[in-house]
């Protein structure tokens, strides 16, 4: 049974990252009575400076702490301080590339960062109807679709890479803390998110950032893998209903209903940069085809049905536009991509096994 969820004190792990950052930056603005208790570690990925106009716009209502979802006493205080009701739990590991690298940093802190905030969660709340714990997962639980067919929130879990198995345990862990304490819990597997904010280690930015300054755009394999492009605004508001209107226990697929081929990605990509920044010579000259990850998947396809029947969320965003759009955003915060990745990525290739 749906009975619609009111956050009014917000614990987001991992606000300081692409995904976070944005959601907070937005539910802040759609709900002027909401306060957000912000928990970042601030690795490679998580950045104070992707949340300076929150800081500045919402400074009564966002309260930042620096601090790991491992350690439970810290966990207890915050819960304990701020009177938690809801949890929105974005902190993780998140690079696939940098999972085949160093695959125990993965279990450390997406599965037991998980059961620590579980727990302190479950401890907290001790059987309270009235709070909330959403997971946001990923569709690469699932594994590897062919040419045919669609994840649905009943598809068999299947992870290929240390980071896939990682976020799937998690997944589990958050299920059996709703089936054996009885907790109120929702989880969403979004697809391949895009936008503002992202580190340029993923695709999308990586390319964007090697168009700008010329250098090589490396494709893997024959860049046949195909991906579902979801804008991260578009899955923000989605998180958003899924926490306050979602059915305890449920889980939402998120897709952007933008499947496409890495290479054509790339090449729109490609394109995009040659409208906004002409150059010498076409930017789909700088693609090379590189040795493929191991372990590639080769498609990703959301059926996201259930969250449009039930919620009523649809992608607002198509690919070209909002492509376009955070293209125009990396253009627009060059420093911002430079204070990101001086001392932690310089751009060269991970994961190679």
């Amino acid at each position: 049974m749906s009975v619609v969820h009111h956050p009014r004190k917000m614990l987001v792990t991992g606000g300081a990252g692409f995904i976070g950052c944005n959601f907070v930056r937005q539910i802040l603005g759609e709900d002027p009575e909401l306060e957000i208790i912000n928990l970042d570690a601030l690795t490679y990925a998580g950045h104070r400076i992707s949340l300076e106009d929150v800081e500045n716009r919402h400074s009564s209502r966002h309260h930042f702490l620096q601090g790991d979802i491992r350690d439970r006493k810290l966990l207890a205080e915050i819960f304990e301080r701020h009177e938690i009701d809801t949890v929105v739990h974005f902190a993780a590991e998140s690079h696939v590339d940098r999972s085949i690298d160093g695959p125990l940093d993965f279990i450390e802190t997406n599965v037991m960062g998980t059961a620590q905030l579980l727990e302190a969660a479950r401890s907290a709340w001790k059987g309270r109807s009235d709070a909330r714990f959403h997971h946001v997962s990923t569709d690469e639980v699932f594994g590897s679709l062919d040419e045919n067919g669609f994840f649905t929130e009943e598809t068999p879990y299947d992870p290929s890479s240390p980071y896939s198995a990682s976020k799937a345990a998690s997944d589990h862990l958050v299920r059996a803390w709703a089936r054996t304490y009885g907790m109120n819990v929702t989880i969403s597997n979004c697809s391949n998110n895009y936008g503002p904010y992202q580190f340029p280690e993923k695709l999308i930015p990586l390319m964007i950032r090697n168009a700008v300054e010329g250098r090589p755009l490396p494709v893997y394999g024959d860049g046949s893998n195909v991906r579902d492009w979801l804008y991260v605004i578009d899955h923000c508001r989605a998180i958003a209903e899924v926490v306050r209107k979602g059915v305890s226990g449920r889980t939402y697929n998120i897709g952007g209903h933008n499947e496409m081929k890495n290479l054509e990605v790339v090449e729109i990509l490609c394109d995009t940069v040659d409208a906004l920044l002409p150059g010498e010579k076409p930017r789909r000259e700088l693609i090379t085809f590189v040795k493929d990850r191991p372990g590639h998947d080769q498609r990703y396809a959301i059926d996201a049905g259930r969250i449009d029947r039930e919620l009523g969320w649809t992608p607002s965003v198509d690919f070209e536009k909002g492509l376009r759009e955070t293209v125009r955003w990396y253009l627009d915060n060059e420093g911002w991509c430079r204070a990101v990745t001086e001392e932690n990525y310089g751009g060269e290739r991970l994961g190679q096994g």
